[in-house]
């Protein structure tokens, strides 16, 4: 190979370099890198399988000097050969990666190399080929395995990852830790007290089955969930409150109704023996049930709409008025599905008056109050109009546009 310009030869200059990033050179030997020549990088191996004769770096070095040593036997004219050695940290990481660096272009401005040829003892130090790419071509990489293989060096590295997050990281020392530990302290305070350690079974059964009871349905989550929304909760303005509890009263009292009635029904009649005799006793009983439980199904609606009338009136809608009807219409109601229960009732001991006469008048003075109480609603809705101003939306429900 020659210089076009001069026609002299031009020198292929090559690197062999050993890499050790965890500085056992420093740490073990007590040697300072960059080390530059056959004879400086042999005394510093010796000197390193000195002080630990299982020092992989070591043996890392020794190839070097040995690669050094048949390339330079089998070179060329125009290849020029080095070896030399460079150091990271025993702290790993970028500091490590930094120090590797400085060292590298220490030694390329001393030996001004064309390409190298890498030598490591395994996964870590090979971690450093970007580094070293970007800064000289790599033509070869040497890998030593001498008492540990590739695969086993790296699994060493994921436990030791694993190991490192399960003791530091709170969110899995929780359940690697803490549960163990939970039960080793359960242990113990039993072996204290001179309670029978049979017991301790019964006790990691409970902590147990409590832990993956509280995993499995996320009641820790759902706590801190909940946590969070009592914390940051504000209440809603007062009127929405009103409203929201006469609701859950409301469907309280329905609720309870349904009891009511069925209480009321117990008893009433004997018990029938085929279908036939439940369709006789079925209107009976439907009396009786609906006697039992209008009271408080009246009253539950009668406080739902209530609480949104309250709401209505605050938020000056119109529509409070027509929510006022229909809580009379409602109470009114009772009287007409009382007087139905005792048509039902009657009708079953074949009375000859069956009551007609209540359930009419019930029905017709619960119409004649539906229409007054809309005639009602016209007559304050006119009278109230600035009241209602500040929801004209509401006005063209009533004719009034």
């Amino acid at each position: 190979m020659t210089d076009k310009g001069t026609g002299e030869p031009t020198h292929k200059r090559i690197l062999i370099l050993c890499v050790d990033r965890d500085c056992d050179l420093g740490t073990k030997a007590g040697i300072k890198t960059p080390l530059i020549g056959r004879s400086t990088n042999l005394d510093a191996a010796v000197a390193l399988a000195l002080s630990d004769p299982e020092e992989p770096d070591a043996n890392a070095m020794f190839e070097a000097v040995s690669l050094y040593d048949r390339l330079k036997k089998e070179s060329k004219a125009e290849e020029l050969f080095e070896i030399a050695t460079i150091c990271g940290s025993e702290l790993g990481g970028v500091g490590a990666d930094r120090k590797l660096v400085a060292e590298l272009n220490s030694l390329l401005e001393s030996f001004s190399a064309n390409e190298v040829i890498l030598v490591t003892d395994g996964y870590t130090d090979e971690a450093v080929l970007p580094l070293v790419e970007s800064r000289v071509a790599v033509s070869s990489v040497r890998r030593i395995v001498v008492k540990h293989s590739e695969s086993i060096e790296e699994t060493a590295q994921l436990f030791g990852k694993y190991l490192k997050m399960l003791w530091q990281n709170p969110k899995y020392s929780r359940i690697a830790l803490g549960l163990p530990g939970t039960l080793i302290l359960i242990w113990s305070i039993l072996a204290i007290l001179n309670v029978n350690l049979g017991y301790y079974a019964v006790a990691i059964i409970l902590v147990l089955g409590s832990f993956l009871l509280i995993k499995g349905f996320a009641i820790d989550k759902s706590a801190k969930d909940f946590y969070k929304w009592a914390k940051e909760y504000s209440p809603p303005p007062l009127p929405v409150q009103i409203g929201n509890y006469a609701t859950v009263a409301g469907i309280l009292c329905v609720a309870v109704s349904v009891y009511s009635g069925y209480a009321s029904t117990v008893g009433r009649v004997p018990t029938p023996a085929d279908l036939g005799g439940w369709l006789n006793v079925l209107p009976t009983l439907s009396g009786y049930y609906i006697k039992g439980a209008i009271d408080l199904i009246v009253v539950g609606l009668a406080t739902i709409l209530l609480g949104r009338g309250i709401r209505l009136y605050f938020d000056h809608d119109a529509r409070v008025l027509r929510n006022a009807a229909l809580i009379i219409s409602i109470g009114w109601s009772r009287w007409i599905f009382d007087g139905a229960a005792e048509v039902l009732i009657i009708a079953s001991l074949n009375s000859a008056n069956l009551g007609y006469e209540n359930l009419m008048y019930s029905i017709v003075v619960g119409i004649l109050i539906a229409i007054a109480s809309y005639l009602v609603i016209l007559i304050v809705h006119r009278s109230a109009k600035s009241f209602f101003a500040r929801s004209k939306a509401k006005v063209e429900e009533f004719g009034e546009g």
